[in-house]
């Protein structure tokens, strides 16, 4: 087998954060290009391939019964690392479902990291090969055919979980309800002493909630059939809550986000929604899925470099430049790389070629073009191209293509385009031109390529940027290039300032200056004081760059750089470095835009994931600079406050509205840095579903007898002062009429309420003028007894004066308390709601709902009794259960070491809000 012809070998380009479609697909009732790729990181296990194909069987024919018999899991295709001693089959695609190592945040429990806004497609959901492999897990998270439909739903249809582990109960109509979809679901309230008893919940003085040793109940036997996104381990459960069915006041994620059903967003504003509404049901059960397994080979990579007159001058000097940058700083050793040239004719400058050294990687620069001159003939260089990638192998099936060009051919390229996608190439197009061939992004974006679009300023740095982010992630950052800084200027003077190597990086760092006109004066001083001149450093005349390798791995700490320009002239900076420990994931930043094309009429969404591996960086300082193709420059912050464009607070995720669009193409670069020290690592994880959504299952157990849920290690890694770029894809405007619309002030949602005594204080996050930026002119603030009257028919709540209260800043927090007309009696649910104005009197999206209830104290709250449940028939089931394992243990202990499990169809199944020390049976 490890002789297998290489040809049944290819490399899978996962693409972590830089695309906004997950490449799968319905074809006619059933979802191909389903594919789940496991971590380089992860150990070889032959039993994990089997339990990933029955995951995704058992989860078809659930999915099929989920959404009426209309869709299945028709093809996935598995991914493997080198490491597994496989016969791959070929195949092209992009993973959004990964096999990976536990997350510190979340243990061993599967999750979707999504953070767009509702009905908007997820990243990735993440299993763990714990999960995969130890039984035992179910458990604690349910049948595995299950849960992947539940974190399908999440990545594909972009819906919101309808429980809540901070918030298991709240008020409702003067009693107390537990946090759920649908209210058909019965539960009752109970506490188990520690001698296995029950009784009657405490109530907290403060929230007049039950505390948090208090549990629900539910009779697993009983009938209903929702929901997969509140419960899918109930076995009754097999369908997502409809619109007649909604809990519209339970407080959770998916009525914050969306504030409708589960299946309306599935159904109305999904990426599937036109096909799922149009798709007949099939008449018979599906097949199950049908499997391929692939495996990564290493990289190969052809350079297509265009050296055509257009080309001539500063152009080609930046072609030079940033690809001798790709060459000995980002390309990773084993892959192989070929160097292809056209203009009017098309030359070979270099067969693939190994990268084995730096000796080769030197050689390889030496051949780059130095000349331009000729016509744009496209075709001829990727023909060229292609016959290149074909000599390894027999063709080029998930190789690479960078082709750089000024955009413009002098043939037909769209004769060409059609043959170069069908070869399985991933086609990276980098385009000068601000009038580039449409063809070059069709390439790019249909072959799981990107589509760049740098100008040739010679301060901007964008080629250089662009060849930086053109890596090849298996997942495993530790031997990945870093990008700590990319900066320019244009001055006669001095150029200084200060690039931090922090503790996550610091071997094979690099700095790398490039002129324009004239040699500077080059210091660069450690943070321990060392000074770095020219006599350190290599100069290459012809290329204009003075390049300082670090030996061995940088100081950590502020490296500080000055930069003399004795003529007014262009200088920039680029700053690379890899990982210092292999244990030590580099902190990283990805980011990208929300679409790749508008028209003016809905804003655009900037991007920014700060992490290191998967543990979300926050309070970071985020800038994103949007500058068009005709040289306007858009800078904004972004933030991670949960608010605006922002889906979660401190989840890692960095997000803006982007409303200043011009015509044209545009490109996006991020810049991060710590914040006066106050950058550190998220929460860790809190059991059960906690408010930003991302940890979202109600555990169950058989009282003291299950296992534990495994802990969860973490240390706190102070890593000190850190400074990160990246670049994302160029995006296309093209307006509907000279300027984009004027968008109204964003969609409040984290509207809350509480109301003390007979006084009402609400708070939310101000918005913008124009969407999260600038000022709001006014308020309107709402409110009333029904919370679907208030959802539905905003204007006919009861108006709350507002002449008083002025907008603050976007990003600001709001507070306002006001007293109502009426006495608010105890037991009282009052729902409240706002709308804000912008000068030209466009208002915003009603906010979410916010309820507060009037409850005072008592000796016996209301709404915490059970007037439904046996409380001796559940001490006397949950002892006889008890007595039972206990039996079945000395058995397995004593005897044949077997396990065995008994299930009592008349027990019933109890869950608390901490996710610990449940009950199940």
């Amino acid at each position: 087998n490890r002789a297998m012809d290489s040809r049944m070998v290819f490399v899978l380009l996962w693409m972590l954060l830089l695309s906004t479609s997950t490449g799968i697909k319905l074809d006619g009732n059933g979802y191909v290009d389903v594919v789940i790729a496991i971590s380089s990181k992860v150990p070889q296990d032959n039993r994990l391939i089997d339990k990933i194909k029955e995951m995704v069987t058992e989860g078809s024919l659930y999915l099929y019964h989920a959404l009426d018999e209309k869709v299945y899991f028709k093809e996935a295709t598995i991914l493997v690392p080198p490491q597994m001693l496989l016969i791959p089959i070929l195949c092209k695609m992009q993973a959004k479902i990964r096999i990976d190592n536990a997350n510190p945040s979340y243990g061993f429990e599967p999750y979707t990291n999504q953070y767009g806004e509702c009905g908007a497609e997820g990243e990735y959901i993440h299993f763990t090969p714990e999960y995969l492999l130890n039984d035992t897990l179910t458990e604690l998270y349910g049948s595995r055919g299950k849960i992947f439909v539940h974190e399908w739903a999440h990545l594909r249809w972009g819906v919101f979980d309808e429980c809540n582990g901070e918030k298991p109960f709240y008020h409702s109509n003067g009693g107390i309800e537990a946090t759920r979809c649908s209210k058909n679901i019965k539960v009752e309230f109970y506490e188990v002493t520690a001698g296995g008893s029950l009784q009657q919940c405490s109530i907290d003085p403060q929230t007049s909630l039950p505390t948090k040793g208090c549990m629900f109940f539910l009779d697993r036997n009983q009938i209903t059939n929702s929901s997969i996104m509140f419960l899918p381990s109930l076995n009754a459960v097999t369908t997502f809550c409809h619109e007649n069915e909604h809990n519209y006041e339970a407080p959770n994620m998916q009525n914050k986000k969306c504030e409708k059903a589960t299946w309306t967003v599935i159904f109305e504003d999904s990426v599937d929604k036109d096909a799922l509404r149009s798709l007949k049901p099939l008449q018979s059960p599906p097949p199950p899925p049908s499997f391929k397994v692939v495996q990564r080979k290493q990289r190969v990579v052809c350079l297509i470099l265009d050296v055509s007159g257009s080309m001539a001058g500063s152009r080609i000097l930046q072609q030079q430049q940033a690809a001798t940058h790709f060459l000995r700083n980002i390309i990773e050793n084993q892959a192989r790389v070929g160097i292809v040239q056209f203009s009017t004719e098309a030359s070979t400058l270099s067969r693939l070629t190994t990268i084995s050294s730096d000796t080769t990687r030197e050689n390889l620069i030496k051949l780059l073009p130095k000349v331009a001159g000729g016509w744009t003939n496209m075709c001829l260089g990727l023909s060229q191209g292609l016959q290149i990638l074909q000599e390894d192998n027999g063709d080029a099936l998930g190789d690479e293509i960078i082709f750089l060009t000024d955009g413009q051919a002098t043939d037909n390229i769209a004769v060409c385009v059609p043959s170069a996608i069908q070869s399985g190439a991933i086609i990276h197009t980098l385009a000068f031109s601000n009038s580039a061939a449409r063809e070059l992004t069709e390439m790019a974006n249909k072959t799981g390529g990107q589509f760049l679009s740098p100008n040739d300023k010679t301060t901007s740095n964008q080629l250089m940027d662009a060849f930086a982010s053109l890596t090849l992630s298996t997942g495993d950052y530790i031997k990945e290039p870093v990008q700590l800084e990319s900066v320019g200027a244009r001055t006669s003077d001095w150029f200084n300032g200060t690039v931090s190597v922090d503790q996550t990086v610091g071997n094979k760092t690099s700095f790398v200056i490039i002129y324009e006109t004239s040699f500077p004066s080059v210091y660069i001083q450690s943070p321990s004081g060392s000074v770095y001149t020219q006599t350190n450093m290599s100069h290459d005349v012809s290329q204009k760059t003075v390049t300082l390798k670090i030996p061995g791995t940088a100081e950590h700490g502020d490296w500080k750089y000055s930069i003399q320009a004795k003529i007014l002239q262009a200088l920039t900076l680029t700053v690379t470095s890899q990982a210092t420990q292999a244990d030590v994931p580099p902190i990283i930043v990805k980011t990208h835009m929300n679409q790749q094309f508008s028209d003016g009429t809905k804003p655009m969404i900037v991007f920014a994931e700060v992490s290191q591996s998967y543990r979300p960086v926050i309070n970071a300082e985020v800038w994103a600079t949007l500058e068009s193709e005709t040289g306007s420059i858009h800078i904004l912050q972004l933030l991670d406050n949960g608010a605006g464009a922002d889906a979660f607070q401190n989840d890692g995720i960095y997000s803006r509205y982007f409303t200043k669009m011009v015509n044209g193409r545009s490109s996006l670069k991020v810049r991060v840095k710590n914040q006066d020290g106050q950058t550190k690592f998220a929460a860790l994880y809190v059991p059960g579903c906690v408010l930003n959504g991302k940890s979202h299952h109600i555990f169950y157990y058989i009282l003291q007898l299950s296992p534990p849920k495994p802990p969860i290690f973490e240390e706190p890694l102070d890593v000190g002062n850190f400074t990160r770029t990246d670049t994302g894809e160029s995006f296309m405007v093209k307006l509907s009429g000279q300027a984009p619309s004027n968008f109204p002030p964003n969609r409040i949602t984290d509207l809350s309420a509480e109301i003390q005594e007979d006084t009402v204080l609400l708070n939310w996050t101000a918005p913008g003028e124009d969407l999260d930026q600038g000022t709001a002119k006014s308020y309107e603030i709402r409110w009333s007894f029904d919370l679907k009257m208030l959802r539905f028919n905003f204007s006919n709540g009861h108006e709350v004066n507002t002449t008083a209260v002025s907008p603050q800043k976007a990003g600001s927090v709001e507070q306002h308390s006001f007293n109502l007309n009426i006495t608010i009696q105890n037991g009282t649910t009052l729902f409240f709601a706002v709308q804000s104005e912008d000068k030209q009197k466009a208002k915003s999206e009603t906010s979410n709902i916010a309820q507060a209830s009037k409850i005072l104290p008592g000796p016996k709250p209301q709404g915490i009794s059970n007037p439904g449940m046996n409380l001796t028939v559940l001490v006397i089931s949950l002892c006889v259960v008890t007595v039972v394992l206990c039996f079945i243990v000395v058995v397995v202990v004593c005897a044949v070491k077997r396990r065995k499990r008994s299930a009592k169809s008349d027990m019933a199944l109890i869950i608390t809000n901490e996710g610990q020390n449940n009950l199940y049976a």
